[in-house]
Protein backbone atom coordinates (compact mmCIF):
# COMPACT_ATOMS: atom_id res chain seq x y z
CA UNK A 1 0.00 0.00 0.00
CA UNK A 2 1.30 3.12 -0.89
CA UNK A 3 0.67 6.61 0.33
CA UNK A 4 -2.50 8.45 -1.56
CA UNK A 5 -1.63 11.47 -3.72
CA UNK A 6 -2.78 14.58 -2.43
CA UNK A 7 -6.25 16.15 -3.69
CA UNK A 8 -5.24 18.97 -6.45
CA UNK A 9 -5.47 22.66 -4.49
CA UNK A 10 -8.15 23.81 -6.82
CA UNK A 11 -10.78 20.96 -6.12
CA UNK A 12 -9.95 21.06 -2.71
CA UNK A 13 -11.32 24.07 -2.48
CA UNK A 14 -14.21 23.25 -4.76
CA UNK A 15 -14.94 20.68 -2.60
CA UNK A 16 -15.19 22.46 0.54
CA UNK A 17 -17.83 24.91 -1.07
CA UNK A 18 -19.66 22.12 -2.43
CA UNK A 19 -20.02 20.46 0.74
CA UNK A 20 -20.83 23.85 2.83
CA UNK A 21 -23.82 24.37 0.55
CA UNK A 22 -24.74 20.87 -0.05
CA UNK A 23 -23.44 17.04 0.03
CA UNK A 24 -25.30 16.55 -2.88
CA UNK A 25 -22.95 18.93 -4.37
CA UNK A 26 -19.84 17.52 -3.36
CA UNK A 27 -21.04 14.10 -4.63
CA UNK A 28 -20.58 15.44 -8.06
CA UNK A 29 -17.59 16.58 -8.16
CA UNK A 30 -15.81 12.87 -8.28
CA UNK A 31 -14.45 12.84 -4.29
CA UNK A 32 -11.63 10.54 -3.49
CA UNK A 33 -11.81 7.81 -0.76
CA UNK A 34 -10.49 9.89 1.99
CA UNK A 35 -13.07 13.30 0.66
CA UNK A 36 -16.19 10.82 0.50
CA UNK A 37 -15.46 9.35 4.10
CA UNK A 38 -14.76 12.69 5.41
CA UNK A 39 -18.51 13.53 3.78
CA UNK A 40 -20.11 10.17 5.39
CA UNK A 41 -18.50 11.37 9.01
CA UNK A 42 -19.92 15.06 7.98
CA UNK A 43 -23.05 13.73 7.15
CA UNK A 44 -23.20 11.06 10.42
CA UNK A 45 -22.59 14.09 12.72
CA UNK A 46 -25.59 16.80 11.10
CA UNK A 47 -27.91 16.85 14.27
CA UNK A 48 -25.91 15.62 16.80
CA UNK A 49 -23.58 17.37 19.47
CA UNK A 50 -20.20 16.13 19.43
CA UNK A 51 -19.99 14.03 23.16
CA UNK A 52 -17.03 15.09 25.91
CA UNK A 53 -13.40 13.58 24.74
CA UNK A 54 -12.46 11.75 27.93
CA UNK A 55 -8.76 11.04 27.05
CA UNK A 56 -5.98 11.48 23.74
CA UNK A 57 -5.03 8.17 22.04
CA UNK A 58 -1.94 8.31 20.05
CA UNK A 59 -1.22 5.80 16.95
CA UNK A 60 2.45 5.26 16.45
CA UNK A 61 3.63 3.56 13.24
CA UNK A 62 7.18 1.94 14.21
CA UNK A 63 9.69 0.82 11.38
CA UNK A 64 10.94 -2.99 11.62
CA UNK A 65 13.71 -3.49 13.01
CA UNK A 66 14.57 -5.34 9.40
CA UNK A 67 13.85 -1.81 7.73
CA UNK A 68 16.94 0.41 9.90
CA UNK A 69 20.09 -0.11 10.74
CA UNK A 70 20.25 0.30 14.25
CA UNK A 71 17.20 -1.32 16.20
CA UNK A 72 18.04 -0.23 19.53
CA UNK A 73 18.75 3.64 18.55
CA UNK A 74 15.01 3.25 17.05
CA UNK A 75 13.68 1.92 20.44
CA UNK A 76 15.55 4.06 22.34
CA UNK A 77 13.48 7.12 20.26
CA UNK A 78 10.51 5.25 21.15
CA UNK A 79 11.31 4.94 24.77
CA UNK A 80 11.80 9.16 24.85
CA UNK A 81 8.36 9.81 23.32
CA UNK A 82 6.47 7.73 25.38
CA UNK A 83 8.20 9.45 28.20
CA UNK A 84 6.83 12.46 26.80
CA UNK A 85 3.73 11.26 26.67
CA UNK A 86 3.86 9.79 30.13
CA UNK A 87 4.78 13.45 31.74
CA UNK A 88 1.27 14.45 30.43
CA UNK A 89 -1.83 15.33 32.93
CA UNK A 90 -4.94 13.69 32.25
CA UNK A 91 -5.98 10.39 30.06
CA UNK A 92 -4.29 9.30 27.36
CA UNK A 93 -3.37 6.11 26.07
CA UNK A 94 -0.46 4.93 23.12
CA UNK A 95 -0.92 1.57 20.86
CA UNK A 96 2.65 1.02 19.20
CA UNK A 97 2.13 -0.76 15.38
CA UNK A 98 5.33 -3.47 14.82
CA UNK A 99 6.48 -6.42 13.34
CA UNK A 100 7.86 -7.02 16.56
CA UNK A 101 7.67 -5.94 20.27
CA UNK A 102 9.78 -3.15 21.11
CA UNK A 103 11.85 -3.68 24.24
CA UNK A 104 10.61 -0.93 26.77
CA UNK A 105 12.20 0.12 29.82
CA UNK A 106 11.27 -0.67 33.58
CA UNK A 107 8.25 1.56 33.88
CA UNK A 108 7.62 1.82 30.26
CA UNK A 109 6.78 -1.57 29.63
CA UNK A 110 4.56 -1.62 32.89
CA UNK A 111 2.57 1.08 32.33
CA UNK A 112 -0.99 -0.30 31.24
CA UNK A 113 -1.52 3.09 28.86
CA UNK A 114 0.85 1.43 26.09
CA UNK A 115 0.25 -1.31 24.71
CA UNK A 116 1.48 -3.57 21.03
CA UNK A 117 -0.32 -3.77 18.13
CA UNK A 118 1.43 -7.28 16.29
CA UNK A 119 1.93 -6.36 12.21
CA UNK A 120 2.62 -9.10 10.05
CA UNK A 121 1.77 -8.26 6.70
CA UNK A 122 4.52 -9.59 5.01
CA UNK A 123 3.96 -6.73 1.20
CA UNK A 124 7.29 -5.39 0.86
CA UNK A 125 8.17 -1.46 0.12
CA UNK A 126 7.27 1.38 2.79
CA UNK A 127 4.60 -0.43 5.49
CA UNK A 128 3.84 3.04 7.60
CA UNK A 129 0.57 3.60 5.41
CA UNK A 130 -0.55 -0.13 6.19
CA UNK A 131 0.69 0.09 9.99
CA UNK A 132 -1.99 3.36 9.89
CA UNK A 133 -4.53 1.56 8.83
CA UNK A 134 -4.09 -1.49 11.31
CA UNK A 135 -4.05 1.21 13.80
CA UNK A 136 -7.31 2.66 12.98
CA UNK A 137 -8.93 -0.66 12.51
CA UNK A 138 -7.72 -1.52 15.86
CA UNK A 139 -9.67 1.79 17.45
CA UNK A 140 -12.82 -0.44 18.10
CA UNK A 141 -10.92 -2.14 20.67
CA UNK A 142 -9.34 0.73 21.91
CA UNK A 143 -11.76 3.43 22.38
CA UNK A 144 -14.58 2.75 24.07
CA UNK A 145 -15.78 6.22 24.60
CA UNK A 146 -15.04 9.44 23.01
CA UNK A 147 -11.43 10.53 22.32
CA UNK A 148 -8.66 12.48 20.28
CA UNK A 149 -7.15 10.54 17.78
CA UNK A 150 -3.79 11.79 16.74
CA UNK A 151 -1.24 9.82 14.74
CA UNK A 152 2.46 10.16 16.41
CA UNK A 153 5.91 9.70 14.71
CA UNK A 154 7.92 7.52 17.33
CA UNK A 155 10.67 9.74 17.04
CA UNK A 156 8.31 12.99 18.19
CA UNK A 157 8.39 14.78 22.02
CA UNK A 158 4.81 16.14 22.83
CA UNK A 159 5.43 19.28 25.02
CA UNK A 160 4.18 18.74 28.52
CA UNK A 161 0.37 20.03 29.33
CA UNK A 162 -0.80 19.38 25.60
CA UNK A 163 -3.10 16.49 26.99
CA UNK A 164 -4.45 18.71 29.66
CA UNK A 165 -4.98 21.67 27.30
CA UNK A 166 -7.22 18.92 24.14
CA UNK A 167 -9.27 17.93 27.16
CA UNK A 168 -9.92 21.33 28.68
CA UNK A 169 -10.79 22.99 25.19
CA UNK A 170 -12.82 20.07 24.14
CA UNK A 171 -12.79 21.80 20.18
CA UNK A 172 -13.58 19.53 16.97
CA UNK A 173 -9.61 19.34 16.95
CA UNK A 174 -5.92 20.49 16.90
CA UNK A 175 -3.55 21.27 15.29
CA UNK A 176 0.06 21.71 15.66
CA UNK A 177 0.62 24.96 13.89
CA UNK A 178 3.65 26.01 15.87
CA UNK A 179 6.60 23.53 16.74
CA UNK A 180 9.77 22.91 17.32
CA UNK A 181 11.71 21.16 14.77
CA UNK A 182 15.70 20.02 16.07
CA UNK A 183 18.84 18.73 13.61
CA UNK A 184 20.19 16.24 15.55
CA UNK A 185 23.45 16.56 13.79
CA UNK A 186 24.32 20.03 14.19
CA UNK A 187 22.00 20.63 17.47
CA UNK A 188 20.32 23.60 15.75
CA UNK A 189 16.59 24.62 16.70
CA UNK A 190 13.99 26.31 14.61
CA UNK A 191 10.57 27.49 15.57
CA UNK A 192 8.41 26.33 13.02
CA UNK A 193 4.61 28.34 12.62
CA UNK A 194 2.21 29.99 10.01
CA UNK A 195 4.32 32.95 8.19
CA UNK A 196 4.71 36.28 8.89
CA UNK A 197 5.47 39.85 7.27
CA UNK A 198 9.52 39.79 9.04
CA UNK A 199 9.46 35.73 8.11
CA UNK A 200 7.41 35.15 4.80
CA UNK A 201 8.66 32.26 3.89
CA UNK A 202 8.57 30.27 7.33
CA UNK A 203 6.27 27.23 7.04
CA UNK A 204 3.76 25.70 10.17
CA UNK A 205 4.72 22.45 12.03
CA UNK A 206 2.14 20.60 10.63
CA UNK A 207 3.48 20.87 6.84
CA UNK A 208 6.66 19.41 8.18
CA UNK A 209 5.92 16.85 10.43
CA UNK A 210 3.36 13.76 10.72
CA UNK A 211 2.39 14.35 14.15
CA UNK A 212 0.72 17.33 13.55
CA UNK A 213 -3.10 17.06 14.49
CA UNK A 214 -5.47 15.22 17.00
CA UNK A 215 -9.06 14.93 16.03
CA UNK A 216 -11.96 14.09 17.95
CA UNK A 217 -13.02 10.43 17.37
CA UNK A 218 -16.60 9.02 17.98
CA UNK A 219 -16.99 5.53 18.39
CA UNK A 220 -20.62 5.34 18.34
CA UNK A 221 -20.09 6.70 14.76
CA UNK A 222 -18.87 3.76 12.61
CA UNK A 223 -18.00 6.32 9.74
CA UNK A 224 -15.94 7.90 12.35
CA UNK A 225 -12.87 5.21 12.42
CA UNK A 226 -13.17 4.72 8.51
CA UNK A 227 -13.18 9.12 7.86
CA UNK A 228 -9.60 8.28 10.39
CA UNK A 229 -8.61 5.18 8.38
CA UNK A 230 -8.58 6.95 5.09
CA UNK A 231 -7.29 10.20 6.11
CA UNK A 232 -3.96 9.02 7.38
CA UNK A 233 -2.94 7.05 4.39
CA UNK A 234 -2.14 10.56 2.99
CA UNK A 235 0.43 13.10 3.46
CA UNK A 236 0.43 15.29 6.25
CA UNK A 237 -0.27 18.38 4.89
CA UNK A 238 -3.54 17.14 3.37
CA UNK A 239 -4.92 16.33 7.07
CA UNK A 240 -6.11 19.77 8.03
CA UNK A 241 -8.07 20.25 4.69
CA UNK A 242 -9.86 16.57 4.91
CA UNK A 243 -10.70 17.00 8.76
CA UNK A 244 -12.73 20.45 7.50
CA UNK A 245 -14.05 18.56 5.16
CA UNK A 246 -15.48 16.31 7.86
CA UNK A 247 -17.40 19.73 9.71
CA UNK A 248 -14.38 18.92 12.45
CA UNK A 249 -12.43 21.94 11.51
CA UNK A 250 -9.01 22.00 13.87
CA UNK A 251 -8.22 24.91 15.85
CA UNK A 252 -4.20 25.43 16.82
CA UNK A 253 -2.83 23.91 19.78
CA UNK A 254 -2.02 27.10 22.46
CA UNK A 255 1.82 27.01 22.43
CA UNK A 256 4.48 25.15 20.14
CA UNK A 257 3.72 21.73 21.16
CA UNK A 258 5.99 18.72 19.61
CA UNK A 259 9.58 18.52 18.86
CA UNK A 260 10.75 16.54 15.57
CA UNK A 261 14.40 15.80 15.07
CA UNK A 262 16.13 15.12 12.30
CA UNK A 263 19.18 13.99 10.86
CA UNK A 264 19.01 11.21 14.12
CA UNK A 265 19.99 8.32 11.19
CA UNK A 266 17.03 6.61 11.31
CA UNK A 267 14.23 9.14 10.48
CA UNK A 268 11.36 8.20 8.04
CA UNK A 269 11.79 11.23 5.89
CA UNK A 270 15.39 9.91 5.55
CA UNK A 271 14.40 7.02 3.40
CA UNK A 272 12.52 8.24 1.62
CA UNK A 273 15.26 10.89 0.70
CA UNK A 274 12.88 13.95 1.95
CA UNK A 275 15.17 15.69 4.66
CA UNK A 276 17.44 17.90 3.06
CA UNK A 277 14.59 20.59 2.75
CA UNK A 278 13.82 20.43 6.29
CA UNK A 279 17.78 20.54 7.15
CA UNK A 280 17.58 23.85 5.07
CA UNK A 281 14.64 25.08 6.58
CA UNK A 282 16.45 24.22 10.74
CA UNK A 283 19.52 26.46 8.81
CA UNK A 284 17.07 29.67 8.05
CA UNK A 285 15.70 30.07 10.94
CA UNK A 286 17.64 28.44 13.71
CA UNK A 287 16.85 30.20 17.12
CA UNK A 288 19.60 31.95 18.30
CA UNK A 289 18.71 33.82 21.71
CA UNK A 290 19.58 31.77 24.66
CA UNK A 291 16.62 32.31 26.47
CA UNK A 292 14.75 30.59 23.75
CA UNK A 293 16.96 27.64 23.67
CA UNK A 294 16.27 27.20 27.21
CA UNK A 295 13.16 27.42 27.14
CA UNK A 296 13.20 24.50 24.31
CA UNK A 297 15.11 22.12 26.84
CA UNK A 298 12.84 22.50 29.58
CA UNK A 299 9.41 22.14 27.67
CA UNK A 300 11.28 18.99 25.91
CA UNK A 301 13.65 17.83 28.58
CA UNK A 302 15.77 15.04 27.83
CA UNK A 303 15.29 11.62 29.50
Amino acid sequence: MAQVPATPKMKRRALRLAAALAPSLAERLSPAPSEQAALALRAARQGHPRPRAEEVVFLLPLVGPEHVGDWQAVTERLAQTLRSFRRQSGAWRAVICCQQRPPLPGALAEDQRISWLPFDDPTPGNDKWRKLAALCNHLGRVCKAPAYVMSFDADDLLRDGAVTEMLARQAPGYLVEQGYVMDHATGDVALAGKPTAALPLRKPFWKLCGSCMALHHDPALPQSAAFLRAMTQHEHRMFPYLAALSGQAPVPLQRPSVLYVLNHGENFGARRGRVGFKTRFVQRFRLEDPAELAQVAEEFPAP
